[in-house]
């Protein structure tokens, strides 16, 4: 009963087309009456008496073939659904932005073998566990720079990491602020939602005594420190950002973590494609559109 209460079909203007082929169907039938055609010069009282073993016509005649034909074509393309399914765009990982810090601290091996290096390890990981999902990159010191907007290219983005190194900076610094903002704008401007990953091993005490940092998407701060190290400085970004901190392991399983975060909060309910859609069901009539179809093929139907 609920399937019958939700029967509806997507593209209902397409059944207009049921009326020309009931008429011309009609029309055809009256003009291959034999009977019909006699009664406009024979009186009816007449004719009833002179027909002589006149056979009930068939309904399975090549007129009324193709008016089957024509109704269940007309009723395929408009639609008929009748459940819901997950669109196939709803388990889509949303895209990232990876706001990398890229400052001479990041050079430090306590973190074999360099910070920056583990860093794109990380990231490296990260892409891999997030197959087909796009990814993003800003790189910040002392100032923020877009490198690369929203691709699924995880090559792109490997290449452009490993480009990266302190000395190629403008300037030193710690602009965690403005780089947070700039990633956030990236993806506002292409409208599919979205999340931050900050990876830095420090902040500034300017930075760190922040004020809340008000982002239209959410964020994530990945710690590169080693184990045991205190995070106090990124703490406070990630208070002033909102934001979870995942520390460092030896192992994936801090990747592992962000990447659960970043897909489940990335995340924008009013993404096209997201959610549930109809489930059209017109394909089911193909089968029997084409078997009614061969019948064309029969000897002598196309002359009749």
């Amino acid at each position: 009963m609920d399937a019958l209460a939700a029967f509806h079909f997507e593209r209902p203007a397409w059944l207009l087309l049921l009326l020309p082929a009931a008429a011309l169907w009609y029309l055809e039938r009256r003009r291959s009456d034999e009977v019909l055609r006699w009664q406009r010069v024979i009186d009816p009282e007449l004719l009833r008496h002179l027909l002589v073993g006149r056979e009930r016509r068939s309904w399975f005649s090549p007129d009324a073939v193709l008016l089957a034909v024509w109704v269940l074509a007309a009723v395929a393309v408009a639609g008929p659904a009748w459940e819901r399914e997950p669109s196939p765009f709803a388990d889509a990982k949303p895209p990232v932005m990876v706001v990398l810090r890229v400052a001479p601290t990041m050079m430090t091996p306590d973190l074999a073998p360099t910070r920056l290096d583990r860093a794109r390890q990380k990231l490296a990981d990260l892409l891999t566990l997030r197959e087909g999902a796009s990814t993003g990159l800003v790189a910040y010191s002392g100032s923020s720079h877009l490198l690369l907007p929203p691709t699924p290219d995880a090559g792109v983005v490997l290449n452009l990491a490993q480009a990266l190194s302190p000395e190629i900076m403008p300037r030193e610094g710690d602009d965690i602020a403005g780089a947070a903002a700039l990633a956030d704008r990236v993806l506002a401007g292409g409208g599919h939602g979205g999340a931050i990953l900050l990876m830095a091993d420090t902040a500034t005490d300017a930075a760190g005594g922040l004020g809340p940092i008000r982002l239209g998407h959410p964020a994530t701060v990945f710690a590169l420190l080693p184990p045991g190290q205190d995070h106090g400085p990124l703490a406070d970004v990630a208070r002033a950002l909102d934001a979870d901190l995942i520390a460092t392991t030896v192992d994936q399983a801090d990747v592992e973590a962000a990447a659960r975060r970043l897909d489940r909060t990335g995340r924008a309910a009013e993404v096209a494609g997201e959610g549930q859609h109809w489930k059209e069901a017109g394909y089911w009539l193909t089968p029997l559109l084409a078997l009614l179809t061969l019948l064309g093929f029969r000897r002598g139907w196309v002359t009749a």
